[in-house]
């Protein structure tokens, strides 16, 4: 059985757990919601996996995986707090029509070319609009406010930082991607989001040397980012006290390490096979619902679920690695690789944090955490990554008929 053809199996799957999960936590309470949500959440996986690839080429796997992951974070909010479920079940939709859009815009527009420039200026001034009118929250600066809903610019401008470093360095040229991934980290600097900053700072040394294989200078970069590691280390105070934290949580229990103790402790309750859904203490994480939601997943489901969820982001990596290399052009494999990368080192920040392998960087797991601008954002990068599976099913179809011909 070819890889893809592995989605139509694994959406039955997805859409019996869920519904079936959601009814359990219906019967508990009896709202109406709950009984919305074990209809319209496996409708959109259905939906999603099935009625795609009839408009367009797509990869099946892909999609099951991305669903599930997002129907799975979900289910846990709506365990621990209804409104915030609900809330992401909005968006959840709302980044399946923008992860169609993404799809059309690879398909449509091959090259970027034209239309680059602008989105890097607008990029930047949208990435640094949190410095003036955003809110500082657990020591950065990085949201702010439209009509009551929060936006972190630095989610959306992800997007644009793929594009603009797979397109530049498809063309050999340097300047303009060095100059708009110098702007964007030393913006986010400025807002004191070094966990996002990380992310950016891999993504561009990563793709650096995946188009040219420059060791030297690959290694020249690696020293620089670690020296401003190293100076934002000195410079804020709460990069000191999460390093400390990481360190000897229990140094502080009451304070900055509660959090990390309860994660720890929440996914030792769990044990192999998990507390139950609905049941454990989930509540005891302050940031339950965004940053620890792995320790929740772990503690009502069990390790080895747990292990499953990350098994399935090491086979979304690897698919978008097999599309990369399976393109036909440099610009769509430098896009592929930098989606995947950029969805690789998110997930292994966030849950390193949690499991306390790294010190905690606070920044979303992909498709899971609560967080409207963090779930559409990572669904656009699913249709980008999408738009270029397209185009390897295209391009293999016309070999296919080029070959019948001859």
């Amino acid at each position: 059985m070819r890889n893809k053809d592995l989605g139509k199996p694994l959406s039955s799957a997805v859409t019996i757990f869920f519904s079936g999960a959601f009814l359990l936590l219906f019967l508990r309470d009896f709202k109406w919601q709950g009984l919305a949500l074990a209809f319209a959440v496996p409708m959109a996986n259905v939906l999603a996996t099935t009625l795609l690839p009839r408009l367009f080429p797509s990869d099946k796997l892909l999609l099951s995986l991305t669903n599930f992951l997002c129907a799975l974070g979900i289910l846990v909010l709506y365990d621990t707090n209804p409104t915030y479920a609900y809330s992401q079940a909005v968006y959840y939709f709302i980044g399946l029509g923008a992860m169609v859009i993404c799809i059309y815009i690879v398909r449509l527009i091959r090259s970027f070319r034209f239309v680059i420039w602008p989105m890097m200026l607008i990029s930047l001034a949208l990435l640094a609009l949190p410095l003036v009118i955003g809110k500082e929250t657990f020591g950065a600066k990085n949201w702010f406010y439209v009509g009551g809903i929060s936006v972190q610019p630095s989610e959306i401008v992800k997007l644009v930082l793929v594009i603009a470093l797979a397109r530049f360095m498809a063309d050999r040229r340097m300047m303009p991607w060095l100059f708009f991934s110098v702007g964007c980290l030393g913006i986010l600097m400025l807002q004191k989001d070094l966990g996002t900053a990380l992310l950016y700072f891999f993504t561009t040394i990563f793709l650096f040397y995946a188009s040219t294989g420059n060791i030297a200078l690959t290694g020249i970069g690696l020293a620089g980012g670690a020296g401003a590691a190293v100076a934002g280390y000195h410079m804020f105070a709460h990069v000191k006290r999460r390093v400390a934290i990481w360190q000897n949580p229990w140094s502080d229990y009451d304070n900055a390490g509660y959090q990390i103790i309860h994660s720890l402790m929440a996914i030792a309750s769990g044990g192999l096979f998990g507390v139950g859904l609905g049941l454990g203490s989930p509540k005891t994480i302050p940031v339950y619902h965004t940053d620890f939601i792995f320790s929740v997943i772990c503690e009502q489901f069990g390790l080895i679920f747990g292990c499953c969820v990350l098994l399935m982001y090491v086979a979304l990596i690897w698919r978008g690695a097999t599309i990369a290399m399976a393109t036909r052009s440099s610009f769509h494999g430098l896009l592929a690789m930098g989606i995947t990368v950029l969805l690789g080192l998110q997930t292994f920040v966030i849950i390193g944090g949690v499991v306390k392998l790294i010190p905690l960087t606070g920044v979303t797991m992909p498709f899971v955490s609560y967080g409207g601008t963090s779930l559409v954002s990572s669904l656009c990068l699913i249709g980008l990554l999408q738009g270029v599976a397209s185009l390897n099913e295209d391009n293999l179809k016309e070999d296919m008929r080029l070959a019948t011909l001859g």
